[in-house]
């Protein structure tokens, strides 16, 4: 039998789809949401029936029939922490997708509405898989220096955890058998430390941890930022200082880092900012080598940066004594969703229940 996979992939201002025939994608789409479109909603939530009528009307244009969908998969959004895994999404998975504890994202609507659409199906159920709340974390690593602040996992579970996966199946190895450092450079940056397939420490990459990147400020020295908080400043624009308005953006004017790449080949700043970040990059997956204790089969390198050779090469200067470096440029977050949509379809895999 070939299985329909319908995956579903909302983000800030766009919405990704997919359909797959078994591991074949035979339909993608990537629909925009205009600035104006966006601002007429009060929050993410009230999205939902917008994006979902795009969704419907961006597969009927295409001719895929939605009533030959056997699975759907949802990106994860900002639920408790969970452990890597799909998960059907149940009645209390859409209580803290539509309730989020841990903050707005769209990434929250991608089970929602995949729950909606697969309930007006006959036998097709719903599912997301390795949302970026993920947490597998050694306990000694949540400890942050106060009682009053624990580390938290944030980091880009659902690509992570894919590209593991991978590398372990190119190396006729299983992704349990292995301790790898993953570093996922995009938007922002997530640098892992998976131990026998438990991602055992990371950064929090969403709002102040670990390196700075295109969008994020990264982790700052303490008593400055609390200096710049009593400085007149908001809580809002703090937080957009960190997420939103950091890192390249904030020294640059600019989140594109192949933009970056070409104008540092002849500007000694950009230069600088530039070989800061990765310097900050490759000082992260050294902390991660010693979480490790020092045994690493593997340093892979993923996300939209690792495009940029001059980017992944000054990473690579730096860490290459720990382990071999292996590249994955972007992030097929489309095929990650599919794939753990079909491990379930063909039992390879048991759902996990979210309580």
């Amino acid at each position: 039998m070939t299985y329909r996979i319908l995956a579903i992939n909302p983000g800030s201002t766009s919405t990704k789809i997919s359909v797959f025939e078994d591991d074949k994608e035979v339909f993608l789409k990537n629909i925009k949401h205009s600035a104006e479109d966006i601002a007429k909603f009060p929050n993410i939530a009230s999205q939902f029936q917008y994006r979902k009528e795009i969704i419907i009307k961006e597969l009927k244009s295409a001719g895929q029939d939605i009533n030959t969908i056997n699975i759907i998969v949802g990106r994860g959004g900002l639920v408790k922490p969970i452990e890597s895994g799909v998960y059907e999404v149940n009645d209390a998975l859409v209580r803290d997708l539509e309730h989020p504890i841990m903050g707005q994202h769209a990434s929250n609507l991608g089970g929602l509405i995949a729950k909606n659409i697969a309930d007006e199906l006959k036998g097709v159920k719903a599912y997301i898989a390795d949302p970026v709340v993920v947490d597998e974390m050694q306990d000694v690593a949540r400890i942050s220096g106060h009682p009053a602040i624990v580390r938290k996992s944030i980091f880009h579970a659902l690509n992570q955890k894919a590209i593991a996966r991978i590398y372990a199946k190119e190396n006729a190895k299983k992704y349990e058998e292995l301790n790898l450092i993953i570093a996922h450079l995009g938007g922002g940056v997530s640098v892992s430390a998976h131990r026998l397939g438990r991602v055992i420490d990371t950064n929090n990459a969403l709002d102040g941890d670990g390196p700075f990147s295109p969008e994020r400020s990264g982790a700052l020295p303490s008593g400055s930022l609390v200096k710049l908080c009593y400085d007149g400043k908001s809580e809002a624009e703090v937080k957009k200082m960190l997420n939103g308005k950091g890192g390249l953006v904030a020294y640059l004017g600019t989140n594109n880092a192949q933009k970056v790449e070409i104008q540092a080949k002849t500007d000694k700043k950009w230069k600088m900012i530039q070989d800061a970040m990765c310097y900050q990059i490759g000082k992260e997956i050294g902390a991660m080598a010693a979480v490790l204790l020092g045994k690493v089969d593997a340093i892979l390198i993923t996300g939209g940066m690792a495009y940029g050779k001059d980017v992944t090469d000054k990473i690579a200067d730096m860490v290459s004594f720990i382990a071999p470096i292996k590249i994955y440029p972007g992030e097929d977050e489309m095929r990650a969703l599919a794939i753990n949509g079909l491990m379930v379809a063909k039992q390879e895999v048991s759902p996990k229940i979210y309580k």
